[in-house]
């Protein structure tokens, strides 16, 4: 009898036990499982919902260049350029370098690019006091180059150039200050970046780089390697890896992905090459263990999905674009803008006005965006001298207005046109950010409709004057006040109501409907034409 309950004691235990066991199983669990549909339920985390401003940086060897043939558009590409165009850019190579490639080349710039005069601690500082909630510095761009401490290419930071880390230094710094912080990783382009043909699968080297690489066999690690195949795509997703486990980034963002859409290619649609769906496969991969990895680390982390046709499925991270902006409220988005045409440094660009700059940015954030802009600073880590009068106005903007920006969400409208106005709410506020300087009473076509009781106050951020309005048939009617206050550029009233003013319904779902209307950019920076 004895013997058969201790047996049965054991039994109990041993059950007890494997049930402890699935139970911690089931609590490790991951939650994101490697599908397309399980990252389709990521959560837009609430420090990029509310923080909605962040600064962009391109900053490497290519910003020792600072020019571009034409002197617009993207400067970052012209280390590919330089081969792909050599009847413009060899004459002007040899009159700056006093040699071309194959004897002198892309590789061969690299020394120059010293950051010698760089403070991250400066940049973080400015970046906070201007209002910025998060930082994306390019780690690596499509020419190769690693801006981090990489033990995976000699074609880094800390080994040439600069000779130090400036991923892991810059993302101490604007930590200091309470920003995320997120490294850019671009190398999706890399294999055919110096290449005869762009977006190949099959890419084989301009032949003027395979002169240089047969005269210094170490430059191959650089322009190379070509062509999509596993070691290219395993090399890929290592190197995010060691991103990854050095620096804990807020933020997966890479570029948009030609290859998807080019060469036979409709990965979304189920098209695929072989070497191609392996691809896919380890980028989803890699973004399962990035979502995965935030989850262990009590991290809130987020994923982009870049260009108009879009890396992955919709619903896995937030759309983007180049100075996208969008006409209607559209799902989580943004907006990764320029001051100029270039987001590398370019030497004598052309510039937004301060207003339009504001504008934009009002205008994305009304529209559920968030507005990343970008500076280029030159290769000694000094930042270009607009872009900072630009960045400062955005900043004194942001300090009176803040409040209409900040942990904001859409109204049911997100503009009238016949006043200038975008609108965004907060709780049971309705913000009204007139464009253009109010100097005439106006209505809020909106509002119509609306109980006079609806309406407790309404008042003029930055300014101390009575703001006069009343309930109308046509609605809201805002007498604005002589004295406008200390704002500039545009000006927001605050509407506080009784009830809540989001109205997360009228969300455009659909996006490829939402990217309707919008700029249309080719890869290169150049607008395209015939499009608004």
């Amino acid at each position: 009898m004895k013997l058969l309950k201790y047996v049965t004691f054991l039994v109990i235990l041993t059950l007890g036990a494997c049930n402890s066991e699935k139970e911690k199983v089931n609590e490790s669990k991951p939650p994101y499982d490697g599908t397309w549909e399980s990252l389709q339920k990521m959560p837009v985390p609430a420090w990029f919902n509310d923080g909605k401003i962040g600064i962009f940086i391109h900053w490497g060897p290519y910003s020792v260049i600072g020019y571009r043939k034409g002197g617009r558009g993207y400067s970052e590409h012209v280390p590919k350029m330089i081969y792909r165009d050599p009847e413009h850019y060899y004459p002007y190579m040899k009159e700056r370098w006093g040699a071309t490639p194959p004897e002198f080349g892309y590789k061969d710039i690299i020394p120059e690019f010293k950051a010698e005069k760089w403070n991250p601690d400066e940049w973080a500082a400015l970046f906070a006091g201007v209002g910025a909630r998060y930082v994306v510095l390019t780690a690596e761009h499509h020419d190769g180059w690693a801006n981090w401490d990489s033990e995976l290419t000699p074609w880094n930071a800390v080994d040439m150039g600069p000779k130090r880390d400036i991923v892991g230094d810059l993302g101490k710094a604007v930590r200091k200050h309470g920003l995320k912080y997120a490294p850019s990783y671009h190398r999706e382009r890399h294999s055919s970046f110096f290449a005869k043909n762009l977006y190949v699968v099959d890419a084989e080297p301009i032949p003027d780089i395979v002169e240089e690489i047969k005269r210094v066999p170490e430059a191959a690690s650089l322009y190379g390697p070509f062509g999509f195949s596993e070691e290219y795509v395993d090399d890929y997703v290592a190197r995010w890896k060691e991103i990854q486990e050095k620096y804990q980034p807020d933020m997966l963002w890479l570029d948009d992905f030609p290859i998807y859409t080019r060469d036979g290619n409709n990965v979304r649609k189920g098209k695929a090459k072989p070497i191609i769906k392996y691809f896919d496969d380890q980028v989803r991969g890699m973004i399962t263990d990035f979502m995965n990895n935030g989850v262990k680390n009590s991290q809130d982390v987020y994923v982009n999905n870049k260009g108009a046709n879009r890396n992955w499925p919709d619903g896995v991270g937030c759309l983007e674009k180049d100075n996208l902006k969008l006409e209607v409220i559209g799902p989580k988005w943004q907006s990764c803008t320029t001051f100029g045409t270039s987001f590398g440094y370019l030497e004598g660009d052309t510039y937004k006005s301060v207003e339009g700059v504001i504008h934009e940015m009002i205008e994305v954030v009304s529209r559920n965006g968030n507005f990343l802009i970008n500076i280029g600073p030159k290769a000694d880590g000094t930042l270009v001298p607009e872009q900072v009068e630009r960045l400062k106005a955005m900043g004194e903007w942001l300090k009176i207005n803040g409040e209409a920006i900040y942990g904001s969400r859409y109204w049911e409208e997100n503009q009238q046109e016949d006043e200038h106005l975008s609108f965004t709410t907060n709780g049971k506020k309705l913000y009204a950010i007139k464009r253009a300087k109010p100097v005439d009473p106006f209505v809020i076509d909106a509002t119509a409709g609306w109980d006079k009781k609806q309406v407790k106050s309404v008042s003029l951020l930055g300014s101390d004057s009575k703001v006069t309005w009343g309930m109308t048939v046509d609605g809201l009617k805002i007498v604005p006040p002589a004295d406008l206050g200390k704002s500039k550029y545009a000006w927001s009233f605050k509407i506080v109501t009784n009830e809540e003013q989001h109205h997360p319904n009228v969300i455009q779902t659909d996006a490829d409907k939402a990217f309707e209307g919008t700029k249309k950019v080719d890869l290169d920076g150049n607008v395209q034409s015939g499009e608004k």
